[in-house]
């Protein structure tokens, strides 16, 4: 099309006033309401007026057209950008996919105390405020023994509240091994920093000792630190202090031991076949003054970050300007109750997704991998079983992993496959490997295989 032509087409596009009042924008605006409408108009009609004068259209698209375009506009424009994807990539707290999926009666709770009014920061047997804190605290309290516990909206709020509260200005004494970085780039030494704690690094990268802490210790010094190694495992010629060990120098320095677990661990992982992971338990048990963790991570619960220790350093941390800043809602407190709950009443690996994910025999799994693999060849899809491994994930358990079967699907454009299935009405995020589209029944919840198997069935094809 020549571009002498393009004007009268261009010219012919009706105005977004005629648009506006046409029966058919009418009913639009009665849904969404007419400020709304009018950018949709506008959008269309930029678009239109892009296509021709690029050569893209030639002809005029008439009021029904445009509107329509609208209408599609609206659609895109309103549709929710966070929503449920099946996750069988065999990452059980996948970061990117929410970390951890809460239990039924998790999410119920949620429901529960959302739809209306709650008693948050109400006492209703005085009628008097209450306060939000003690929603959650005596449940912690009962299962990690602590004298006292608070939550906040995650793990790095915690560390950040139990730095500035307890440290500011003074120094903190933390092995140089364990200067973590986790996703998102947030960083120990940065978090230090922003408390107005001081950092002293000692020791080296692989072995840090108990007299490397004591050598630091000054007058200056406000408390000893441990991170937990989140995301990364140090191995060969290596050694740090017990937590037992640091306590000891801490406490006959008259000193707390400041210690961030992280993964929220509340029971033993070895038994499943994963590394050992220091509980919150055995931390406080070991002596450390603060646990510091997360509520999203291997505790299986929603995002939180919960400080759990001794009454007077936690009551300081309660008063401290930055707890208000860093409190948790009410959605929140109710789903960690729940979640919390459930390990109270000796369910927790039966009824929290992580931990039934964590436990499920290999067997198991591969007999359900074997029903996959037979409906996905009844449709003609090329589909084997694969030995694999299942990893913890959410910066928890580095290097460990949990032996698993694999569904492997070959195509000739696998990455193709893999985007497809991303972008389904009901989104299945996998793993490629070695030119394979690999899915992990693992880390799938209840009830998902058959929607799982009909999406890769309708998005399959082998002339991909």
């Amino acid at each position: 099309m020549q571009d002498n032509n393009r004007q009268p087409l261009l010219r012919q596009l009706p105005s977004i006033d005629t648009l506006l009042t046409s029966a058919k924008s009418n009913q639009l605006q009665v849904s969404y309401g007419r400020s709304l409408v009018l950018q949709a108009l506008r959008a269309a009609l930029k678009e239109s007026r892009q296509a021709i004068q690029i050569g893209e259209l030639d002809y005029t698209p008439d009021e029904g057209e445009l509107i329509d375009m609208a209408a599609g506009w609206l659609d895109s424009y309103l549709a929710p950008t966070l929503y449920p994807v099946i996750n069988a990539t065999g990452v059980i707290v996948h970061t990117n996919l929410g970390r951890a999926p809460l239990s039924e009666a998790a999410a119920a709770a949620i429901n529960d105390v959302s739809a209306g009014y709650s008693n948050l920061e109400y006492d209703v047997a005085s009628g008097t405020r209450g306060s939000r804190s003690s929603h959650a605290s005596e449940l912690l309290k009962n299962i990690t023994g602590a004298e006292d516990a608070m939550v906040v909206n995650n793990n790095a709020s915690a560390v950040l509240l139990m730095l500035s509260g307890l440290c500011q200005g003074g120094e903190v004494i933390i092995s140089r091994g364990q200067l973590v970085e986790i996703g998102g780039g947030f960083r120990v030494p940065d978090v230090m920093a922003q408390s107005g704690a001081h950092l002293v690094e000692v020791g080296t990268t692989n072995r840090t000792h108990l007299f490397d802490y004591e050598n630091a210790i000054t007058a200056e010094t406000a408390a000893l630190m441990v991170a937990h190694h989140s995301n990364y495992k140090i191995i060969g010629f290596t050694s740090e202090p017990t937590i037992e060990d640091l306590a000891q120098v801490a406490h006959l320095n008259e000193l707390p031991l400041l210690f961030d677990q992280g993964s929220g661990a509340l029971l033993d992982v070895a038994p499943f076949g994963l590394d050992h992971e220091v509980t919150v338990i055995e931390g406080l048990q070991s002596g450390a003054d603060i646990v510091a963790f997360s509520g999203d991570k291997l505790l299986g619960g929603p995002q939180a970050g919960i400080l759990c220790g001794r009454g007077d350093l936690i009551g300081t941390l309660k008063r401290h300007p930055l707890a208000r800043a860093m409190r948790p809602d009410k959605t929140c407190l109710a789903a960690l109750s729940a979640t919390l709950n459930h390990y109270l009443r000796g369910e927790a690996v039966q009824e929290i997704p992580v931990w039934r994910m964590i436990s499920r025999p290999e067997d198991d799994i591969k007999d359900e991998a074997a029903s996959w693999v037979s409906r996905l060849e009844q449709a003609g899809i090329p589909a084997q079983i694969a030995d694999g491994r299942s990893r913890v994930g959410g910066g928890s358990l580095p290097g460990s992993s949990l032996p698993t079967k694999l569904v492997a699907i070959k195509s000739k454009d696998v990455e193709q496959l893999a985007a497809r299935l991303r972008q389904a009405a009901n989104p299945v995020v996998g793993r490629i490997q070695d030119e394979r589209l690999l899915l992990d029944p693992r880390t799938l919840l209840p009830g998902q295989a058959p929607i799982l198997l009909q999406t890769v069935i309708e998005n399959y094809s082998h002339y991909e």
